[in-house]
């Protein structure tokens, strides 16, 4: 495994000192977003070479760019808002073919209109399922046409919130293109963390053959984001499960300060490595 780190993190932009500044404080890949090149996340418009000298630029950082986002509200209550980001989507689909990503990442949403990252009560309705439905097999389409995989987050406030769920939408879905992004602190609200240990080893046994991505967002136990390795969630523990299901990919963490990237970088280097700390 290998400590990345959010671009957004970063106040920098790239043409710029992002991949330079994101390598010196000893992360060694990232996940991008296009608004980081001074795009629109979901941009309308994807200017030709966009994709190709981005992943120029972090070559040359030596960085490597383990996935790139696509995230938008998949379960929006209103199938016009939806359809309006598919283009969007469709331009971050292609400039991820031209970085040579495989991996663009999902957030399957919530029917909350103004907030994709608010719980609804109708987040698990049969209407807010169909509504992913949809939108992933569009998404699917674009990523057999592009040749990449998507990846989907279990988030508390989304559609698919937790380990089961997500081990349910990918039976239903059956596709080899369709994977998980898993956070720990996702599935770790304040009053389940007792249970830490059980439910960590439920979603590496539910996911394990499964993941395209780990996160390593950390909170306190009155669920408040903190820097990793500052929080409730063990984060060592859960890294050993990670490699025991046999992933071996970048471990990605994010919501924290620029200010507090270096120690995050140091802090997730010596965790994969089984260093003390």
């Amino acid at each position: 495994m290998t400590p990345g780190v959010f671009a957004r993190t970063y106040a920098a932009k790239y043409p710029g000192e992002l991949f330079t500044r994101i390598r010196a404080d000893g992360f060694s890949s990232v996940q991008f977003n296009l608004s980081c090149a001074g795009l629109a996340s979901l941009p309308t418009e994807l200017p030709d070479g966009t994709g190709a000298t981005i992943a120029a630029g972090a070559r040359d950082a030596r960085l490597t760019i383990c996935a790139l986002s696509g995230t938008y509200n998949m379960a929006h209550p209103d199938p016009d808002s939806r359809k309006r980001d598919r283009t969007g989507f469709a331009n971050v689909m292609r400039a991820a073919r031209d970085m040579d990503v495989s991996l663009v990442t999902l957030c399957t949403g919530s029917r909350d209109p103004a907030n994709m990252w608010h719980a609804h009560p109708h987040n698990g309705s049969s209407e807010a399922w169909t509504a992913l439905r949809e939108e992933l097999d569009f998404a699917l389409g674009l990523a057999e046409e592009f040749n990449l995989v998507l990846g989907i987050e279990p988030e508390p406030a989304n559609v698919i919130a937790n380990a089961v769920l997500a081990r349910k939408i990918l039976d239903e879905v059956d596709s080899r293109r369709l994977g998980i992004v898993l956070d720990a602190a996702n599935l770790l609200p304040p009053e389940v963390q007792p249970q830490q240990a059980e439910i960590v080893a439920q979603a590496a046994d539910l996911l394990g053959g499964s993941l395209f991505l780990v996160h390593a967002k950390d909170i306190d136990s009155n669920g408040i984001v903190v820097p990793a390795g500052k929080g409730a969630v063990d984060l060592p523990a859960f890294v050993s499960r990670m490699k025991d299901v046999g992933y071996d990919g970048p471990l990605v963490g994010h919501n924290f300060t620029e200010a507090e990237a270096p120690g995050v970088a140091a802090y997730l280097t010596a965790i994969v490595g089984n260093r003390a700390l």
